[in-house]
This record gives C-alpha cells, sequence and structure tokens, in this order.
C-alpha cells in the first residue's frame, strides 16, 4: 500500500496547531502532524523544527527537507543527515520587521546612555551625561546578510557613521565596508558600538572574545542578536569589569534558557533578552513555509534554502 507524505512538526505548540489550521484549509492533502502525537514516521516527508536529535532523523527513512522554525539553521547539527535532505530556514518580513526593531531600540539604548539613566534613576541620582551627536557616533554590523541590510536600513535615518563587515566583501550605498579577517580589526577600530548579527559557523563560533573587544575603542559597546554560540561570555564579563566595554546588550546565550544562576542576569552592565529579538509570526510565517512546500512538490527552489557546505 502507498504511503501518504507527511509533514511533521516539532516546536512550539500553539504556533504548530495555527499553522495545522492554515494547511487544513490550503493544503487538505499533506498531513500535518504535531510532535508528540501518534503518526508514521516512514511517512514523514517534512519536518519542521528548532532542533532534532540524530534519534528523530533516522526515524524518518522518507524525510526529504527540513525546514527551520527560525531565520537561522545553523542550531542544526547536519554532519549525520543525509546529504540529499534539503535544509531551510526561515525568510519571513515578521522575523526582519522584529530584527529592525530589536537593532534600533538596543542602540539607541546604549547610544543615550539609558543603561546609565536606569541605575541613576534607582539610585535617586538627577545627573546629565553628555550626549554624543548621532554623526559623532560610529556603528559597526558585522554580519550583512539580509538581517544585517534590514539593520543598516533602520539605522540610518538617526544619521549614525555605518560601517560593515562580513567575510566577502559588499558595496551597501552609506556603508564603510570591510570583508575578511585582514581586515577585521580596521573594522573593529572604528566601532563605537558593535552589533553581531553574523551567522553561526565554524569560523565565527567565539568570535566575540577578549581580543576583539581589545580592538574596539576603549569604552565601546556590543549587542549580540545573532547566536550564543558567537559570544565567549567569560571574556565580555572581563571586559565590562575592565572597563574596555561599557555595556552590552545580550539577546542569544550559548544554553538556553539560561539557568537563573546564569552571571548575565544580574551584571550591571549587562541588559539580557530572551532570545525575543526576532519573533516568528504564526500566520505570516506559516504561509511562509506553506509556499515552501508548494515550492517543493512542484520542483521549484525554495526561499531560504541553505548552503550546506557553507551552514547558511
Amino acid at each position: 500500500m502507498k504511503l501518504i507524505m507527511s509533514l511533521l512538526y516539532k516546536s512550539q505548540v500553539t504556533r504548530g496547531q495555527a499553522w495545522q489550521a492554515i494547511f487544513s484549509r490550503e493544503m487538505p492533502d499533506l498531513a500535518f502532524h504535531i510532535w508528540p502525537e501518534p503518526c508514521d514516521l516512514k511517512a514523514v516527508k517534512y519536518l519542521v523544527t528548532w532542533q532534532f536529535t540524530p534519534k528523530l532523523i533516522d526515524s524518518l527513512p522518507a524525510l526529504e527537507v527540513i525546514f527551520s522554525v527560525g531565520a537561522g539553521a545553523d542550531q542544526f547539527d547536519l554532519s549525520h543527515v543525509s546529504a540529499h535532505i534539503k535544509v531551510v530556514r526561515m525568510i519571513d518580513t515578521s522575523i526582519s520587521d522584529g530584527m529592525g526593531e530589536y537593532i534600533t531600540f538596543a542602540t539607541l539604548y546604549l547610544h543615550r546612555h539609558m543603561m546609565d539613566y536606569h541605575h541613576q534613576q534607582a539610585a535617586g541620582i538627577w545627573h546629565e551625561i553628555p550626549l554624543i551627536p548621532g554623526p559623532k557616533r560610529t556603528v559597526g554590523i558585522m554580519g550583512l546578510g539580509q538581517l544585517g541590510q534590514v539593520a543598516i536600513n533602520r539605522l540610518k535615518p538617526f544619521g549614525f557613521k555605518l560601517r560593515g563587515w562580513s567575510r566577502s566583501a559588499h558595496q551597501i550605498d552609506g556603508v564603510e565596508g570591510f570583508a575578511g579577517e585582514g581586515e577585521l580589526k580596521a573594522f573593529l577600530a572604528g566601532c563605537d558600538i558593535l552589533i553581531c548579527l553574523l551567522p553561526l559557523t565554524a569560523e565565527t563560533t567565539g568570535i566575540l572574545c577578549r581580543s576583539l573587544f581589545e580592538s574596539l575603542p576603549k569604552g565601546a559597546s556590543v549587542i549580540n542578536a545573532g547566536r550564543g554560540g558567537h559570544l565567549v561570555e567569560a571574556d565580555l564579563i572581563d571586559a565590562l569589569y575592565s572597563g574596555q566595554l561599557s555595556g552590552a546588550v545580550i539577546d542569544v546565550l550559548s544554553v538556553e534558557p539560561a539557568p537563573a544562576t546564569h552571571s548575565f542576569f544580574n551584571h550591571p552592565r549587562i541588559l539580557l533578552t530572551p532570545h525575543i529579538a526576532a519573533m516568528t509570526d504564526a500566520d505570516s510565517a506559516g504561509h511562509v513555509l506553506l509556499d515552501n512546500v508548494r515550492r517543493h512538490r512542484s520542483g521549484q527552489d525554495m526561499v531560504g534554502q541553505i548552503d550546506r557546505k557553507r551552514g547558511y
């Protein structure tokens, strides 16, 4: 008997139910299962998830596509996933818009000394801190892909001097460009506020470390909305303690959720948020997923399909 191919969703249940309703209306011939409800694993053609185990992959012999529920796919360990299985990250305007909002907020929070004013308020201190005008403040963005360019467009109206760095060269209007390992220190030397939106690869793991912080101007600040694996957490604490860095806004950690004992929770120079910079909107992202399944079924390229050799 011929198997009826299906989709298995393994992530946040409420969002899964919303996506299940979309597929039920728009693609009723594809069974949409939400983990851990019973289903025939031998018939699963599509896996939609944030993370998976080797055991789960081994139980899906008909698997052809793994969809990430988020903007990245670098959280996946693909070393044991067959080469024929395609991997697709979520490309959705709600994610881009959310990241643009977060980067704008975090940059202005640091630029306008809001961390200091919050401490002053708690201490009952009324004290004006001299303001550096936007055109005299340099903001650097590491990672010039879709999210990096959204961040640039959101920051341009404030008049900041913008510079960008990535592994390969980019030409972006109004942005001073740097590329490759050879230009990293020159890029960092001028950044008052550094934003990390890099993909996580073998080359970028641990890139936010002691030597990078020491290459920034003294008193610079850092925003990490990329991946927790970019940051060497102990080196950030040391750089804040020494005064090399004046503050940090951190949205991602290597271990999530962070335990209540994590040192970042109570650090006076760190604003920590629980991986909420770019949140997937159930309705719009559900239709993005639906469109990609349609594309795959008709033999078209899928939006957001990664190059598995590069990892993004």
